[in-house]
C-alpha cells in the first residue's frame, strides 16, 4: 500500500454504528467501510457544493416548504446528470487503487448506494442549507 492509500484511510472517520456480519454481500461491504466514511469525510464539503449549487439555480431552494426542499435535493441527485458526476468524482477520488478496483467492478450498483448515501447526508443537513442565503 502506498503513502496516498494510507494517508487516505487515517484520513477517513470511524463510524461505530456500522457493524459487519458474516454473509454481508461485497456491496454492502465495500458500502460500509469505504463509501460511509467517504460521504462523512466529505460531508462539508458537500454542503458548499450543494449551496453553490442552489445559487447557480437562481436560490429557489429556499422559496420552498421543507417537503419541496427534500424532493429538490432528491431531484438534484438523481435526475441533474452533471451535479450527480460531480458529486461521483468527489467520492471516487477519495478511494484507494484497491478500492477503486472493486468499485469498478460492480460501479453501477455501488453508484447507486452511494448516491443514496449522499441523498440522505444532504437531507439530514437541511437546516444548514437553511440560513446560508449566499451572497
Amino acid at each position: 500500500m502506498d503513502l496516498r492509500d494510507i494517508t487516505l484511510l487515517q484520513l477517513r472517520p470511524e463510524i461505530p454504528s456500522v457493524k459487519i456480519h458474516p454473509g454481508t454481500s461485497s456491496d454492502e461491504l465495500f458500502q460500509n467501510e469505504t463509501l460511509r466514511p467517504i460521504v462523512k469525510l466529505q460531508d462539508d464539503l458537500m454542503v458548499a457544493v450543494f449551496r453553490n449549487y442552489i445559487r447557480k439555480h437562481k436560490n429557489v431552494f429556499y422559496d420552498l416548504s421543507v417537503e419541496k426542499r427534500l424532493d429538490y435535493i432528491e431531484n438534484a441527485i438523481h435526475k441533474d446528470m452533471k451535479f450527480r458526476n460531480s458529486l461521483k468524482g468527489m467520492m471516487i477520488g477519495q478511494f484507494t487503487l484497491d478500492e477503486y478496483e472493486k468499485y469498478i467492478q460492480n460501479s453501477s450498483a455501488l453508484n447507486k448506494r452511494m448516491m443514496n448515501i449522499v441523498n440522505e447526508r444532504l437531507k439530514s443537513n437541511i437546516q444548514l442549507l437553511d440560513n446560508c442565503l449566499v451572497q
